[in-house]
């Protein structure tokens, strides 16, 4: 049986590696697979920020890619965690009865839930700031340099 509340703390702390897919698909599980690619080439965006500076133009379109990524990871732990115990265990323990407990939501499901929003929330909000203000601070140089 497979625990909505493991789903959805894997989700939320796991998710960018694809730990929530293949506890609930296994490890033949595509999407699961590809989950790190999108992590890693974020990664890389932060350490060339490291190395480059915030002026580097790679990094204005890798560093979101990371942050994108565990906001979609939050929400999927937040569908998880706010899903129907029948639908649940429907969709991922089908052979059990409709009310098993493995479906059930629980005070640490409700906590993944409250961290997913959270955090989520910030790290989405941060990606789509970084990425605008990079943006547009290198308009403003383009257009300084025109104008001279």
């Amino acid at each position: 049986m497979k625990s909505k509340t493991l789903a959805a703390w894997l989700a939320f702390l796991g998710g960018p590696l694809g730990l929530h897919r293949f506890y609930l698909h296994g490890l033949g599980d595509t999407l699961g697979w590809l989950l790190p690619i999108p992590t890693a080439l974020g990664v890389y965006g932060l350490q060339r920020v490291r190395q480059f500076g915030v002026d580097d133009a790679a990094s204005w379109v890798l560093v979101p890619i990371l942050g994108f990524t565990f906001a979609a990871c939050a929400l999927t732990a937040i569908v998880y965690g706010l899903m129907d115990t029948a639908r649940w265990n429907a969709r991922f323990n089908p052979g059990g009865p409709p009310d098993a407990p493995a479906g059930r939501t629980r005070w640490a499901t409700v906590f993944a839930v409250v961290g997913s929003l959270l955090i989520g929330t910030t790290v989405l909000m941060a990606s789509i700031v970084y990425s605008f203000q990079r943006y547009f601070e290198y308009q403003v140089e383009e257009g300084r340099k025109i104008s001279q």
